[in-house]
């Protein structure tokens, strides 16, 4: 029977440094080498047991970064909550003052910029943006599809409102990233409901269709319904299938749903998971079929 992995009490669920457990003894270089623990970089390791996620990697990082640092971008999204913002294999976004001597490192995103008092915050003892300049530098760092979707669910969670963005922009026009933050703020919509719906509803808008609505009121039938994206002016839906669809009885209580609209003269369509992944532009075509039937023209 293989001898159980030596985690001493006071190494149990922690990040620590290989230096400095084998300076004061605590565990031998074989002990550091068991599956008791995970390398995340150089010199830093933590209990094998810890979530995998970006929020470990980043304290990771945070361990060999001066204390002004600051965790922003992505990285600050998903500290804030937005757990699609990063994964565990992601960057770690940070911004450094720029008189800052900061060595290049692997897996580290390093932003050379001076930052307002304001547009800090600490929370566990390290430094990120708030979550108004974290929307802003979402916008100029990351391509539109993925930055809308961030500050979609960041809207959503009422970490950010329209207004407030609405004042970034105009505070801020003329400097440097102003546009790519206008063009992102305009198309978000912290009505969406997950991730993929954001990032169709933002191609559909790229493509060139006119802006659906999300998540849009219909009456129908004494029953208000609200299909993921909707024309109401010519009574076309679209409904994002997700994974999370595969319950049974929510898949058909979905579909009773529909029905009601097309029995009232909606087209609806439906877009799957995959369809959205590998066959958008067949997707933009039928929607934009759809559109013409009903009396869009471009």
């Amino acid at each position: 029977m293989p001898r159980r992995p030596y985690r001493p009490p006071e190494l149990v669920g922690r990040l620590f440094r290989r230096s400095d457990v084998l300076r004061h003894g605590v565990l031998t270089a074989h002990q550091v080498r068991s599956n008791a623990w995970i390398r995340l970089r150089y010199d830093v390791y933590a209990d094998a047991r810890l979530t995998r996620d970006h929020e470990l990697i980043t304290r990771s990082v945070l361990m060999g970064l001066p204390p002004d640092a600051v965790v922003a971008g992505p990285s600050a999204a998903y500290r804030l909550g937005v757990r699609h913002a990063a994964a565990f294999h992601d960057d770690v976004h940070v911004i450094t003052h720029p008189k800052a001597a900061m060595l290049r490192q692997r897996g580290v995103r390093f932003h050379e910029t001076v930052l307002e008092p304001d547009e800090t915050m600490e929370l566990d003892g390290h430094l990120y943006t708030t979550p108004l300049r974290t929307a802003w530098d979402l916008a100029g760092w990351l391509d539109v599809v993925r930055a809308v979707t961030v500050i979609d669910s960041m809207l959503g969670n009422g970490l950010l409102e329209v207004a407030h963005l609405a004042e970034l922009t105009r505070a801020r026009q003329g400097r440097r990233g102003s546009a790519l933050a206008r063009r992102a703020f305009a198309l978000a919509d912290g009505r969406s409901q997950s991730p993929p719906e954001s990032q169709l509803r933002v191609r559909i808008v790229l493509s060139g269709l006119p802006r659906p609505q999300a998540q849009l009121a219909v009456p129908v039938r004494g029953r208000v319904l609200h299909p993921d994206l909707a024309w109401p002016e010519y009574r076309v839906a679209v409904e994002y299938d997700g994974e999370w669809h595969d319950d049974p009885d929510q898949f058909h209580l979905d579909r009773r749903r529909l029905n009601l609209l097309i029995a009232e003269g909606w087209i609806v369509l439906h877009v799957t998971s995959r369809r959205l992944r590998t066959d958008l532009p067949t997707v933009l075509t039928e929607i934009r079929q759809a559109l013409h039937s009903r009396g869009w023209h471009p």
